[in-house]
């Protein structure tokens, strides 16, 4: 396998595939459901387990997945799945357990419109689903909102650093343009999967039969029937996240130094809501861009701090308006919010982006 750094011409499911590979995966567990294939599909064609000896099986069901992904996580290994909207609703239950466990592991959502089975045309309507947690209990994953193919294959190797940084599951919430789209992609330098010395040695937690001679065999498990012991458990995970929030929130800005409004958009989303930016300027309104990349931990205090200095802020999703409670919370009435969406698969176009701009903020 090359050392250094590769360029190629792809879409951001195959970007997400050999970004895995090259990041020293251990293994992936999927099973196919568009507008996300291309992950499964890329790695079968690449045949991993003869050069690295990554495992990749098509599981019978997402949830099985889930819970393959469970026990690789638990055993230490850098292990995956990918899926769209239906199919990660199927993998909640086991994300729960993951992180009542605390079991690290990548799950990607290439997602489609919903509810139910929707359409197979780009959505972001799973924004509540990610940064909530969509399972039971009180718990977050780590979510990453790529807005390139670019950066579908930065954040392979990012989720898996953070995933075990926290022993936490991580997600990265792309989209169906996303993950459909083409661009030139830089691939990172491979580097090798580790050793299982290397794995004993970095991740003592896990139940993968080392040390047996020298401790108690270690126990992976979400289950606690004494509810006092539970509640010590659960304190331990809330420390946890107000951590992860304090230290791992991420965000890029666009041309809001002089800005009177700003757009706020993740995702693909945000590309185009760039594009709107560029032709509201090219008509003298000066606007801003303000993309969240971190969708949980939020950048709850950058957009608190920017709400003192502009007029007000749109909100752009492909939905019908999720993260915007998450912006209206951060801002707490101190400008106007207003939100802008389209549904059932349709992706907004830039000019629809500065009309609803001057409705709902300018001219209001």
């Amino acid at each position: 396998m090359a050392e250094t750094s590769e360029v190629q011409l792809l879409k951001g499911n195959e970007a997400i595939a050999r970004a895995a590979i090259r990041c020293g995966c251990d293994g992936y567990f999927g099973y196919p459901i568009t507008p996300q294939s291309e992950v499964l599909e890329t790695l079968a064609l690449l045949k991993p387990w003869e050069t690295t000896g990554m495992v990749v099986l098509q599981a019978e069901s997402e949830v099985a997945a889930i819970n393959m992904l469970y026990g690789g996580g638990g055993s230490g290994k850098r292990v995956m799945t990918s899926s769209s909207s239906p199919g990660v609703a199927l993998m909640q239950e086991g994300i729960s357990y993951m992180a009542g466990a605390e079991i690290p592991g990548l799950i990607v959502n290439v997602q489609r419109g919903g509810p139910g089975l929707g359409t197979i045309q780009p959505s972001q309507s799973d924004y509540n689903q990610a940064t909530r947690g969509g399972g039971n209990g009180d718990y977050n994953v780590i979510v990453l909102a790529p807005a390139s193919v670019q950066e579908m294959a930065d954040f392979v190797d990012l989720a898996f650093e953070l995933a075990f940084r926290y022993r936490n599951p991580a997600m990265i919430l792309s989209d169906g343009v996303i993950g459909q789209m083409m661009e030139r992609v830089v691939l990172p330098p491979a580097k090798p999967r580790r050793t299982e010395e290397q794995i004993a040695a970095e991740c003592p937690w896990a139940a993968n039969g080392h040390g047996l001679r020298s401790r108690r065999p270690n126990v992976i498990t979400s289950l606690e029937l004494e509810s006092s012991v539970m509640e010590q458990k659960n304190l331990h995970l809330q420390a946890k996240y107000r951590e992860i929030r304090e230290r791992e929130v991420r965000y890029q800005t666009v041309d809001l130094d002089d800005a009177d409004y700003a757009i706020v958009a993740f995702g693909s989303a945000a590309r185009i809501s760039q594009k709107a930016m560029e032709m509201a300027r090219a008509d003298g309104l000066k606007v801003g861009l303000f993309r969240p990349i971190t969708l949980w931990p939020f950048p709850e205090r950058e957009l608190a701090e920017l709400a003192t200095k502009v007029k007000g802020l749109l909100v752009v999703e492909i939905n019908a308006g999720q993260m915007v409670y998450d912006v209206r919370l951060a801002v707490n009435g101190r400008v106007p919010v207003a939100h802008f969406g389209r549904l059932g698969g349709i992706v907004p176009d830039p000019d629809e982006i500065v009309e609803a701009l001057n409705a709902k903020l300018v001219n209001a």
